[in-house]
Order: C-alpha cells, then structure tokens, then sequence
C-alpha cells in the first residue's frame, strides 16, 4: 500500500450492518508512501496516526499540476 497527500483511506469493517470508514490521507511518515498515515476522517474530522491492516484500501486522487481533481460538489474525485 502506497498513499501520497490527498489519497483517500477507506476501511471496511468487518462486522455485518456497520458502515465503512474514510479519511484523507493529510501525512506521510515515509517517503515512498508506504505506512502508516495521518489521516483526517471524514465523520470526525479528527486527525489520527494508521496503520492500515488486511480490510483496508486507497482510493487514489487524481491529480492536475500536484493539486487534487475534484467532482462538482467539492469531493475529491478518484
């Protein structure tokens, strides 16, 4: 798993009729993109250290000029 700025974290939970989580990924801690992450959720908008584990995924941001592409409503698009 290899994140940059911007790129969305997702985790699926694991247990039956609970919601998935995302956050924007807002720190790096390696250079290479590799865990963990700084990630702003979106729920909480509380900044927490991750590392990510086997029910996790990235969503990644495509990106214009090292600036996010986003959809007409403000989100980030992938």
């Amino acid at each position: 798993m290899k994140a940059q700025l911007g790129d969305v974290l997702v985790v699926e939970s694991p247990t039956t009729g609970v919601g998935k989580r995302d956050g924007e990924i807002v720190g790096l801690h390696h250079e290479d993109g590799t865990p963990p992450y700084e990630v702003r959720w979106s729920d909480t908008h509380e900044v927490t250290l991750v590392f990510p584990g086997p029910d996790a995924h990235l969503r990644h941001v495509e990106r214009t000029r090292g600036k996010p592409v986003t959809d007409r409503g403000g989100a980030a698009t992938d």
